[in-house]
């Protein structure tokens, strides 16, 4: 295993632990005490006591520390306070429509990205680039949870395509199946990918127009190739490494950004559940699911990272410079 390698692998972990550290820490030195957050302010000093010791309230914030720890290694999580199930059935659960939602946004911003920024660049400062761009500047305006409104007064309640929200599920036992599953992440997956799709194809035109005045695709050029063959070839995987950077803070945020969607759309995705973790007070389901989520994140960016080199292997040797 190369060097390379080791050192994301050693800044993975490293990130993984400061975030723990972080998570546990914020909502344990929150203002007031979490029994009372969670009971409310009518609970009675008995009722509180019997919370502080489910809590392990008893115990130095070290312990509960380690022990929280220890649980997520050992894949033992937290009971919630709300649904008195494991946090980690719950998240499994809606992650089943957060994850194929977050892929089916990000598939539409690649492919829509990739597509209008080459072709902005290969078109630069024509009607077609002015109009990319000015489509790309809309797309930045919007704020998703608008259009995802929008989106549903349109195909939902005017033409009446599709269903205004909620999920039938994956199985046709539940009355849903793969079709009737995919069709109700469309228009959320739609609502997602517009402001990341606007994002990513500016970076892809401003990329690719940087590749075009390097040396090695005049060579191209001069050696017959065609403008079309040069983009796609040649320009594009050298001016990936940005773009790829860019997806990768994206795909985290799509899966974050799903908070607001999911409740728009009545998904019972992870999205939903913080949100409904946080109106129910209940901490441990809170803490986990965003530990959960920052831990994806940081995921998503280490194989970019190890993506980097594929793209680049002088990244490999320090021969170039991320």
């Amino acid at each position: 295993m190369s060097s390379f390698v080791l050192q994301r692998f050693f800044s993975f972990f490293a990130t993984l632990a400061v975030t723990s550290v972080v998570v546990f820490g914020v909502l344990e030195w929150l203002p007031g005490n979490a029994a009372q957050v969670i009971l409310g302010e009518t609970a009675t000093p008995e009722s509180l006591a019997a919370m502080e010791e489910k809590l392990g309230l008893n115990q130095p914030a070290f312990s509960r520390y380690v022990e929280w720890v220890g649980g997520l290694l050992q894949g033992q999580s937290g009971m919630s306070i709300s649904y008195d199930t494991p946090t980690a059935v719950l998240m499994m659960e809606r992650m089943h429509v957060t994850l194929p939602l977050a892929i089916m946004a990000m598939s539409i911003t690649i492919l829509m990205a990739l597509c209008l920024g080459v072709y902005a660049a290969s078109k630069q400062n024509s009607k077609g680039d002015i109009g990319v761009m000015t489509l790309s500047q809309l797309g930045l305006a919007l704020p998703n949870f608008w259009l995802a409104i929008l989106l549903i007064l349109l195909f939902a309640v005017h033409l009446q395509w599709v269903s205004a929200g909620g999920f039938p599920g994956w199985s046709k036992e539940d009355g849903g199946g793969l079709w009737a599953g995919t069709a109700a992440l469309i228009l959320p997956a739609i609502a997602l990918a517009a402001v990341q799709t606007a994002i990513l194809t500016r970076v892809t035109r401003s990329a690719v127009i940087e590749s075009m005045s390097e040396d090695y695709v005049r060579t191209a050029r001069a050696k017959g190739l065609s403008k079309q063959q040069v983009l796609w070839q040649h320009v594009l995987r050298n001016a990936m490494i940005p773009v790829v950077t860019v997806m990768g803070l994206q795909f985290g945020n799509l899966i974050t950004s799903a908070i607001v969607i999911e409740n728009v759309f009545v998904l019972p995705g992870i999205g939903r559940l913080i949100f409904q973790a946080i109106a129910n007070r209940d901490l441990i389901v809170v803490r986990d699911v965003v530990m959960l989520l920052s831990a994806m994140v940081i995921l998503i960016n280490f194989f970019i990272d190890l993506l980097y080199a594929w793209i680049d292997p002088r990244l490999k040797t320090g021969t170039a410079a991320v």
